[in-house]
């Protein structure tokens, strides 16, 4: 299998001069590893990496856009601090990103930033949430037309654990091998899904393949085992970027990571025809948005 890991030595948040080559390997499903460029940890925020700073009603600490905090523990100072951490690190993701994909910078769309202060080890969840489990990202309540999912990781583990990673096949591989085990999609059923709220929207063609993809991937554990796959460590001070709706990927070990989520309309990428939503409607012949 070609390499889906693509390492780049920048020490600095800003890429000066990107390379197309890195473009056309992210658009791709490939991850950019940058093993140099680490999170700088203030003193003072050392004591936030401790479990115990998250509300354990909720599985993350999340920044929305106006800069509160949600799912925080402890007293407002506390959270303030944890609110001023996880935004000077969406700061410098969005720096990255900018300066690395600068066709991007007018059409991204700004998700919640997190951080992940739980081990994911020891997390107890169903076959459907168990990340471990190879997968590519997609949501069963909210329906996105195509839009791509573009991820910022950086591991800042203090005891420099690495955030280790299982990274699989390229998207049309997977897709391949999965679409002809999709259920068909039924339009009322979906009309019945918004009714019902379950889903936001209405769930589109699209939505419903990206979700058989997704449970086909989890559900299979011969594939789990058998698909090619390379095994990643990231270094605790460095930092990788994907989109996850394209990565085939799983997350089997770690501990204190942040996360910033950019949303992109598939049209607006360097090479549209690189999408999921490409590769899905050329298979399956016909429109699904």
């Amino acid at each position: 299998m070609e390499s889906q890991i693509i390492e780049i030595g920048l020490t600095e948040w800003q890429a000066d001069n990107p390379h197309q080559e890195w473009i056309t390997a992210l658009e791709a499903g490939k991850v950019l590893y940058f093993p140099r460029l680490g999170f700088q940890l203030l003193e003072s925020e050392r004591a936030l990496l401790d479990p115990a700073v998250r509300d354990p009603k909720v599985r993350n600490i999340s920044l929305d856009a106006r800069g509160h905090i949600k799912g925080a523990a402890g007293d407002a100072e506390q959270q303030l601090a944890l609110a001023a951490m996880v935004g000077r690190f969406r700061e410098q993701a969005l720096g990255l990103v900018h300066s690395l994909l600068p066709k991007y910078s007018d059409a991204l769309r700004v998700a919640p930033t997190s951080y992940r202060p739980m081990q994911v080890e020891t997390r107890a969840q169903s076959w459907r949430a168990d990340d471990r489990r190879m997968h590519v990202d997609a949501f069963p309540s909210r329906p996105n037309y195509g839009e791509r999912i573009l991820r910022v990781f950086t591991n800042i583990n203090p005891d420099g654990v690495p955030r280790v990673w299982r990274v699989g096949e390229p998207f049309e591989t997977v897709a391949r091998r999965f679409l002809p085990r999709a259920k068909p999609y039924v339009r009322w059923q979906a009309s019945v899904l918004k009714a019902l709220h379950v889903t936001k929207s209405l769930r589109s063609e699209y939505d419903h393949l990206m979700l058989q993809l997704h449970d086909g991937m989890k559900g299979d554990m011969q594939y789990q085992q058998d698909a090619q796959q390379v095994t990643m460590p990231f270094a605790a001070g460095s930092v990788w970027i994907c989109f996850s709706d394209q990565a085939s990927h799983a997350v089997m070990s770690g501990q204190y990571m942040m996360e910033q989520t950019l949303h992109l309309a598939p049209e607006r990428q360097y090479d549209p025809q690189s999408s999921p939503l490409a590769i899905l409607t050329r298979l399956v012949g016909h429109p699904l948005v």
